[in-house]
């Protein structure tokens, strides 16, 4: 679009006077490239991160179609969080200002459902955001009707997905008309967001926001050259202290080591765990769980046991060992670097041994930088505690729990933000949920005390 003006799209005068006073005068990319799809009725598909204004691109299309004469529920917004849909109302309530009458209602938990239904009552909300499990307790309790929903958003839909919110979300877009405009806005764009795209959306318009010019990836690869195979384990260390990173895999070359060099760092204050070949699937599972949901910091692996690893935004990769195949060492630092963000892969080598060195600098065709080991020796020693706890609960979707209603009996009573819970897991007899470090002991003592689909159940930190 050459007009980057709110002044160029075909919105009604007293919307643009309201846009103006809010101080609404050039649009955002996400803007520019989404509002004349969505006021054209279209099905939409936004990749764009939080901050980029895609509030306000669904918020000005969706207002358009409210007809406020009707006391009906005509605009549905689904979000992970309840911050994040207190956030949302807010801002839809001042584009909104310049609709009379217009009503619009949160429909989370953290607030008596009583209350909720109550207000809902006297009359049905012309715009409805709310959490999956409020959502669904209502529609079950048949106190909101979706059936004259006209436009159905799904905001930061990747969270959504992450936390365990698939079924929830699926059952509650039943409830909606088939013929209605889905806006389904992403940071991400895995393959799952592509999957529900297929199943809720019609030959949807795909918008993608960049936060840079895409780049190839970008990986600082370096190798530290160390005379005794024994200082290994203190190089590993020292790498961890210098750089101080997010997450980290350390890689190496057989089953002993993993566990010898886990055992070192956790010594060391460093939240580490190992993946290898003895571990049964439960233990496994467990170990990519925690690693993934961020309640650990360092992953040490066997390459064979690292299979399918997929982490979103790892920092670092450290070759304990150097693989005896250049490939690999493709592979393994291939896991960094990734969405625009610089990565970074150092390599342990012994003097004297250098030739899979060699063999891996002709193969991607780069000499690697060179770190000294006295260099890092004189790194100062830090604790790289992991931000977040994984509590186990022990029912999970035999019990028909779904992660709706552990974020609710989560936040409810007074119990701990919404913010504060990561990744929701669900498993046939137990659920897995990764809380801010600061926060397990109140989650685990909140399961303890109310109930999972009238349910007591119990739960623990993992550890």
């Amino acid at each position: 679009m050459s007009n980057q003006n709110f002044s160029s799209l075909n919105l009604p005068k007293t919307q643009l006077s309201n846009l103006e006073d809010l101080g609404y005068v050039s649009m955002t990319p996400i803007q520019a490239k989404a509002l004349p799809a969505i006021l054209k009725g279209r099905d939409l598909l936004g990749q764009a991160q939080t901050g980029s204004g895609k509030t306000a691109a669904f918020g000005i299309g969706l207002l358009e179609t409210i007809d406020a004469r009707k006391f009906t529920t005509q605009s549905l917004i689904i979000c992970p969080t309840r911050e994040l849909a207190d956030q949302v109302s807010k801002e839809l309530r001042r584009l909104g200002r310049y609709i009379p009458n217009l009503k619009i209602s949160t429909v989370c938990g953290g607030t008596p459902i009583k209350r909720q239904i109550h207000a809902m009552g006297q009359h049905a909300p012309h715009i409805a955001v709310g959490t999956p499990g409020r959502l669904l307790d209502h529609l079950e309790r048949r106190t909101i009707d979706l059936s004259d929903v006209k436009v159905l958003v799904l905001d930061e839909a990747d969270r959504m997905l992450d936390m365990g919110f698939a079924d929830e979300v699926d059952e509650i877009i039943e409830y909606t008309p088939r013929k209605r405009q889905t806006l389904l806005f992403s940071a991400t764009y895995p393959e799952n967001i592509q999957a529900i795209s297929r199943r809720i959306q019609y030959k949807p318009e795909m918008v993608v926001i960049e936060e840079a010019p895409a780049a190839a990836p970008k990986i600082e690869q370096s190798v530290v050259t160390l005379e005794d195979g024994r200082d290994k384990s203190d190089a590993t260390l020292n790498l961890l202290y210098h750089y101080a990173p997010e997450s980290t895999v350390v890689f190496c070359n057989t089953i002993a080591s993993t566990i010898e060099l886990a055992e070192f760092l956790q010594d060391h204050d460093i939240d580490t765990l190992a993946l290898h070949g003895d571990l049964d699937q439960r233990e496994r599972d467990q170990v990519l769980l925690r690693f993934s949901n961020r309640s650990c910091r360092v992953l040490v692996a066997t390459d064979v046991a690292a299979r399918g690893l997929d982490i979103e935004d790892l920092s670092m990769v450290i070759n304990y060992d150097i693989p005896f195949d250049p490939e690999v060492y493709v592979h393994r630092i291939g896991r960094t670097g990734r969405a625009g963000k610089t990565g970074i892969a150092v390599s342990l080598s012994l003097a004297g041994k250098g030739h899979r060195l060699e063999e891996i600098e002709e193969y991607i065709d780069q000499d690697l930088a060179e770190i000294s080991y006295q260099m890092l020796q004189q790194s100062k020693a830090i604790a790289l505690i992991a931000p977040m706890q994984t509590i186990e609960i022990n029912e999970g979707k035999k019990s028909k729990i779904s992660a709706g209603d552990i974020l609710g009996a989560l936040t409810s009573r007074g119990g701990i933000s919404g913010a504060d819970v990561g990744k929701i897991s669900l498993f046939p007899m137990q659920a897995y949920v990764a809380i801010k470090r600061e926060s397990a002991e109140q989650a685990v003592d909140q399961i303890w005390n109310v109930t999972l689909k009238g349910l007591r159940c119990r739960a623990r930190i993992v550890k």
